[in-house]
């Protein structure tokens, strides 16, 4: 009995403790339900930290980059503070939703935006086996979570529970579509590439609807960790990723085997293409265009009367430039420049005061030491304080740096002096083409590299525009002569006095080839660019209504001297103004405003602001029309015949110059040469019925220049930059740029046709005074 009963008491001992232990566990399992539900209920209150109101979840707070578009339809660039263009969801392949679901969320269309299961699991084994975050939850963590947590304890806890109350108010707010696509525009992929869109543009120079499955795959698989997954720096590692994507895609049975092994045969292949504001194309022209945002924004506010910004509330800027012609161009002045740099280059070799020509060591110093102050590196020194001795001896150190080279930038040691008569030594340019008709700016080239040269050369920079400027006479006394391209006149020195036209001593033009005998027809003359007749011309218009044409041409004449000598081309202007006002002249002497911005719309697609055209008439129609008619003689017989073929000039310097050469050129082509004091400018305007393209080359100094005209011409360095370009937009035939004949007025009154003359005679059609020109 006494051993019975001790047994008893044992049992009894050990039900008590079971039943106490059973006690205990689900004491603490109600604890811990109620210590869950509590943690739901405070975040909920907002008492472990802020959520969103039911406002913020139906607006969610986004920085949308403002994306500029070309009039073919194309992404010139953005303005951000992040990198974002929202897709919709009907833009995303269907093989990326697949990876995407297949990847990080396999039960998405199964749950209210918490994965039970997913959570059991990763508390069983510590996440070894995955994480739990569904899609849902990490938008809620991408979107309203912020992390205030002071440890790893509070940082598990309180910010999954926050992430767990937002991913069900956002389930129970947006549809699951709506969450994905809301996760894939708001994801960082690296390189300032925020979200699906940027990060298709950026790592395969395509829209996201345009992707193929192992593209969709790669950029899932960075959805893991953009910066360790980075297919730019870690190609091998992010292809292993790419072809686990694909295998959770077949076993989720998005793909079959076969698709899934003929996926993974194929190599990785990456099209980088940053989206930066220093690069991809037309980065000039987007300068520009922030110019004319600041502008527009400051006129028009927000109907709450806040400001529109172009960094964060995602405009749309639709512009003129067509990105095929814009690409074009670009490529034109680096075939061009990145040859004429090397003769530049070679031309320099023995000079002593290189890059700069005609001026002493005492000039040289005085651009340098101006240059020196200033750069960033003296103004930075300086605000720290340092004294300009020690500035300047900083100058002489030599360090390590990166330049531009048109290999691609180079990394080498110098000087930072040195660096400055790098960079001078290097040949800018200026292009811009534009269609007369309408004002459509369709390329914009305002340098040759705009991370490392940041001043513009379109609109910004002006330089003398040489014997370019000559049409804008010739226009002038045609409109009021009613002068023929076949009149003739003498090419003997000519002289206009002094006081005449408020020139203060006598003027008198030499011709750049020496020659003063013989007559030449306008057309030959204006070909041939002889200035004593220029000055005839002028002398006998008088330089003030010419000026007045300049300005009624879009020209800012405010700072030309109403003097006969501007009729040689000393003024200073624009290639923006050049193009402009010549295009008058194709479209029948009718001026049309240039337009660069067609349109502005916000976010959701309503239109800001619209492009209304703005035109007036500068000149009569069969004025315009012979103008065109002189300018065609310069491709003719003129400095611009080496559009034609290998029939003039010295064709071996020609050849060692330029790229592309012969263009040989069939078609009617309208342009002038012009070619300025000591060859620190080389413009060349070329027209065709539809499309009237300015471009200049020079130095940033004037007096960095070739040694002689044959390297230093328009003809040379400009021109072929025009060739090249035109030849390109001549191939794509989509572009239906005209090359076909000028527009002829009805009833031309003034003969062009030349040959029915005898230009040995003294005068035609009445011109019988030779002294009144």
């Amino acid at each position: 009995m006494t051993k019975t009963s001790g047994r008893a008491k044992k049992e009894g001992a050990k039900r008590t403790r079971y039943t106490s232990y059973i006690a205990w566990f689900w004491a603490v399992f109600a604890l811990g339900i109620l210590a869950a539900v509590l943690l739901f209920v405070l975040a909920g209150q907002g008492l472990l930290g802020p959520m969103p109101t039911f406002e913020e979840l139906e607006n969610p707070e986004t920085n949308l980059a403002t994306e500029v578009i070309s009039s073919d339809g194309k992404t010139l660039g953005k303005f951000y503070y992040e990198n974002r263009t929202p897709v919709i969801y009907e833009d995303l392949p269907k093989h990326l939703v697949q990876a995407l679901v297949a990847t990080e969320d396999q039960r998405y269309y199964q749950h209210s935006g918490i994965d039970a299961l997913g959570t059991l699991r990763a508390v069983l084994f510590l996440g070894t086996r995955g994480g739990a975050s569904t899609i849902t939850q990490q938008l809620a963590k991408q979107l309203f979570t912020e992390n205030v947590a002071s440890n790893a304890f509070e940082r598990i806890v309180f910010q999954k529970t926050k992430e767990w109350v937002i991913a069900i108010r956002l389930e129970r707010q947006y549809t699951k579509e709506e969450i994905m696509t809301m996760y894939l525009n708001k994801y960082g992929f690296g390189y300032q590439g925020i979200g699906i869109r940027s990060a298709s543009n950026i790592y395969f120079g395509k829209e996201a609807k345009d992707l193929n499955p192992e593209e969709s795959a790669v950029l899932v698989g960075m959805l893991k960790n953009s910066s360790l997954f980075n297919p730019v720096r870690r190609p091998e590692l992010v292809e292993q990723r790419r072809n686990q994507v694909l295998k959770q895609m077949e076993k989720n049975g998005f793909l079959t085997g076969e698709e899934k092994d003929s996926l993974q045969a194929l190599p990785m292949q990456i099209v980088f293409t940053p989206q930066g504001h220093d690069e991809g194309i037309a980065t000039y022209f987007r300068v520009y265009l922030q110019g004319f945002m600041r502008d527009w924004i400051a006129k028009n506010p927000k109907p709450e009367g806040d400001n529109y910004s172009i960094y964060r509330d995602g405009l749309k800027i639709y512009t003129s430039i067509d990105s095929r012609m814009q690409q074009y161009a670009e490529e034109a002045v680096e075939m061009h420049l990145s040859n004429l740099q090397k003769e530049f280059d070679h031309q320099n070799r023995n000079n002593k005061t290189a890059p700069f020509r005609g001026i002493n060591e005492i000039e040289v110093s005085s651009i340098v030491n101006s240059a020196m102050r200033s750069s960033e590196r003296w103004k930075t020194m300086a605000a720290q304080g340092r004294s300009k001795e020690e500035i300047t001896r900083s100058f002489h150190e030599k360090r390590q740096m990166q330049i531009f080279s048109w290999k691609g930038a180079k990394d080498t040691v110098m000087t930072p002096r040195d660096s400055i008569l790098y960079y001078k030594s290097i040949l800018q340019t200026g292009m811009m083409s534009m269609t007369p008709q309408t004002g459509e700016v369709k390329a914009w080239v305002g340098g040759i590299d705009f991370k490392h040269f940041k001043y513009e050369h379109v609109k910004q920079g002006k330089r003398q525009v040489g014997s370019t400027f000559k049409p804008f006479v010739y226009a002038t006394a045609i409109d009021q002569l009613k002068l023929s391209p076949c009149d003739t006149l003498p090419m003997s020195r000519y002289t206009i006095e002094a006081g005449k036209h408020n020139n203060s001593g006598d003027w008198s033009p030499r011709n750049s080839n020496g020659e003063y005998g013989g007559m030449l027809s306008l057309k030959k003359s204006l070909a041939q660019s002889v200035n004593t007749i220029t000055a005839r011309l002028i002398d006998r218009t008088g330089p003030g209504p010419v000026i007045e044409m300049l300005g009624n041409l879009g020209i800012d004449t405010r700072n030309i001297p109403e003097g006969p000598a501007i009729a040689l081309g000393t003024a200073d202007l624009s290639v923006f103004e050049m193009v402009n006002a010549y295009s008058t002249f194709v479209n029948e002497g009718v001026y049309v405003k240039p337009v660069m911005v067609t349109r502005i719309e916000d976010r959701n697609g309503t239109v800001l602001y619209r492009h209304i055209p703005e035109t007036r008439d500068v000149l009569s129609a069969e004025a315009a029309y012979v103008t065109v008619n002189l300018l065609e003689g310069v491709t003719q017989n003129g400095s611009g015949v080496r559009l034609r073929g290998n029939s003039a000039g010295n064709q071996e310097v020609y050849k060692r110059a330029v790229t592309g050469y012969p263009y040989d050129f069939k078609n009617p082509i309208a342009g002038k040469t012009g070619t300025t004091q000591n060859q620190s400018d080389g413009w060349f305007m070329g027209m065709v019925p539809n499309l009237v393209t300015g471009v200049w080359v020079g130095g940033e100094d004037r007096a960095v220049h070739f040694q002689g005209i044959q390297y230093g011409a328009g003809a040379t360095m400009a021109l072929p930059i025009w060739g090249i370009y035109m030849k390109k937009v001549y191939a794509n035939k989509e572009l239906e740029v005209s090359s076909e004949a000028f527009p002829r007025p009805d009833n031309l009154s003034i003969q062009i046709d030349c040959d029915l003359f005898d230009e040995k005679e003294p005068a035609i059609r009445g011109i019988q005074d030779e002294r009144e020109f």
